[in-house]
């Protein structure tokens, strides 16, 4: 099975820290809803068999109309086998999810949110520029559960100065007590240009530090380990069966088809990747075009990813799928650079599988990188 990402570039605000695709200009709406329709229409033959997972993302899906929303579930039917129960997921802002909104996304095929909280705290809101208030936060979660969608996923950041650790053990109590099935939660990011990042030079806003981020990490892991979650992927945590199916499948390096613009895409050897621009891509569409730019991954880059992306999970990398896929050449290699990280408590390997510790998932960009395969000149 393979995945759809699809791509909506409009936000009502622009929080402070993101640097992702979006405009909160709303004046085209129905141009870039048309264009994604014609994406689909383009790419209907980049890959066969069957849809298991279509996740809305941006920018944000909530934003927009049900009518919307229908004409691209329609387009994706008339083109693409979808599998019956595919997880569908729709990112969501808690403003969005009133209870009219709730009751038309009834009639629609999506069957999961990820939510974007990202604090329970309403100063913490406030300073990062979020549309929507403390409060929203908790009801839009009723609000789900009581329309019937029970499948949720909820954002929260950490490692930002407003954060104490008090505040954080909160935030977590909340999400619990909530009883929704998954998270995902990351470490405060300072992007270039953004407007936190233009504070910071300014010295207006005290940058993070990675000494309260890594704590705040040590409290996350804890407390959900606590609440029975599992930490499937570093910055993601699930009830027992309640992983995600778009994300994991990125991570086990299925193809997915990128749609919308600044989207990608994955084929299994090549990388799709739409230009970052409304107006490039609705233009192009226009004309009967795709504007995307293609690279060919060499093994050494499709090696990496694997190496970077298995660690990441609790399936941890496998050694002789190493062999299958790249061969006995690279299997030796990665051999090599293990020895070289020396005794450390960083990672474990039981069941024929290389993992991270508790502790090593701290380090996970730095220990991927050190078995990362150079490309030769």
């Amino acid at each position: 099975m393979f995945g759809i990402y699809i791509h909506i570039p409009f936000c009502r605000k622009a929080c402070h820290y993101c640097d992702f695709h979006f405009s909160t200009s709303l004046n085209y709406m129905d141009e870039m809803v048309d264009a994604i329709c014609k994406e689909i229409a383009l790419k209907a033959d980049r890959v066969s068999g069957t849809a298991g997972s279509i996740y809305f993302g941006g920018g944000t899906p909530s934003i927009l109309p049900a009518t919307a929303l229908q004409k691209i579930f329609q387009t994706l039917e008339k083109h693409f086998d979808i599998a019956t129960g595919a997880e569908i997921t729709l990112e969501a802002n808690p403003d969005d999810l009133n209870a009219a909104a709730l009751k038309t996304m009834r009639a629609l095929p999506v069957n999961r949110f990820s939510i974007g909280v990202q604090s329970f705290f309403e100063e913490d809101l406030r300073w990062m520029n979020r549309a929507h208030h403390a409060g929203e936060a908790i009801d839009s979660i009723r609000r789900s559960q009581d329309a019937g969608f029970e499948n949720l996923s909820i954002d929260l950041i950490y490692g930002y100065p407003l954060l104490s650790d008090e505040k954080w053990e909160s935030n977590l109590a909340t999400a619990i007590s909530l009883q929704v099935p998954h998270l995902s939660s990351y470490s405060l990011t300072v992007e270039p240009r953004t407007a936190l990042a233009a504070a910071i030079e300014k010295r207006k806003e005290p940058a993070p530090t990675d000494a309260q981020s890594a704590e705040q990490f040590r409290m996350l892991m804890a407390r959900l380990q606590s609440a029975r979650f599992e930490h499937y992927e570093i910055s993601n945590f699930a009830l027992p069966g309640q992983y995600a199916v778009h994300n994991t499948n990125y991570w086990r390096g299925v193809p997915y088809l990128g749609i919308g613009p600044s989207a990608h895409g994955f084929d299994g050897h090549t990388r799709y990747m739409n230009m970052a621009s409304n107006a490039t891509y609705m233009q192009a569409l226009l004309r009967g075009q795709l504007a995307e730019e293609r690279e060919l991954l060499t093994d050494h880059d499709r090696y990496n990813e694997y190496v970077m992306t298995s660690l990441r999970t609790m399936w941890g990398l496998d050694p002789e799928l190493v062999i299958s896929r790249f061969g006995r050449s690279y299997h030796d290699y990665l051999h090599t650079a293990l020895g070289k990280l020396g005794s450390n408590d960083w990672l474990i390997s039981g069941d024929g599988k290389i993992k991270l510790t508790t502790e090593g998932k701290l380090y996970a960009d730095h220990i991927a990188s050190e078995l990362f395969k150079v490309d030769e000149e």
